[in-house]
């Protein structure tokens, strides 16, 4: 069910590499305008205080201007803020750069309740695996149909797990048909480290329950947990298959 084949190193050992998602409301840098940007922002996140474009180019190494460019995106995308130095002496005082803090996403109650299920389920089941992932699948199946219009087409159901996952908190990342999709958050990494077999068959439960409800194939659909840094790695179907929207 779960298919840590797609990457060369087992899940235990991808794990151990630190490979895998931040926490849900932790770093914002999958949101930048770019490659470039996202490094950037995600030195901002590293700092204690605001910092000027000088201690920034100490800390990477770009050239000012270019970092200027980049600061001036994440202001505008909403992931930077931008305020003056305080005065000391001539001059114009320096701008201060500093990371948007993210806010907390995703459901509490969701989290509380699929962690106790996925713990009590790991302690208690002799196929903790094959019920984790029907309870998942009831539950997607339940998000489903709260969803409005209900979506038509196999694209149209990727995209809607896409935005059910988002208001989870897994902020995820979709190629343009929702094939493959990077979730960079996790609303319960602690217990997904913890018990990663269980807790992700929970969460592949939840997409195939939801597409299923939709009347969209699951038979492609797998999940690679920890599958590369800052993500694990859900896929949907074939990139460029040809089925309708």
């Amino acid at each position: 069910m779960i298919n840590p084949t797609a990457s060369p190193a087992t899940l235990p050992e991808r794990m151990a590499a630190g490979f895998g998602p931040s926490p849900a409301g932790g770093s914002r840098t999958h949101e930048a305008p770019g490659r470039a940007a996202a490094a950037v922002l995600a030195t901002l996140e590293q700092q204690d205080a605001p910092v000027t474009v000088a201690a920034l180019t100490e800390a990477t190494g770009h050239h000012p201007n270019t970092l200027r460019e980049h600061l001036d995106a994440l202001v505008e995308a909403g992931l930077a803020e931008r305020s003056r130095a305080a005065a000391s002496g001539r001059g114009r005082p320096a701008w201060l750069y500093a990371a948007v803090p993210a806010a907390a996403s995703g459901s509490p109650e969701y989290a509380g309740l699929a962690t106790a299920l996925a713990m009590q389920l790991a302690r208690t089941s002799e196929d903790a695996r094959e019920e984790a992932a029907t309870a998942g699948h009831a539950w997607g199946d339940r998000l489903a149909d709260a969803v409005r219009p209900r979506p038509r087409g196999a694209v149209a159901a990727r995209r809607g797990v896409v935005g059910v996952l988002d208001g989870l908190g897994f902020a995820p990342d979709a190629d343009d048909r929702a094939s493959e999709v990077r979730l960079r958050q996790c609303p319960l990494l602690e217990a997904a480290r913890e018990q990663p077999d269980v807790v992700c068959s929970v969460h592949l439960g939840i997409v195939r329950g939801a597409l299923r409800a939709w009347g969209a194939e699951t038979g492609e659909v797998t999940l690679v947990p920890f599958a590369e840094a800052g993500s694990c790695l859900l896929h949907m179907g074939a990139p460029g298959r040809s089925d309708r929207c």
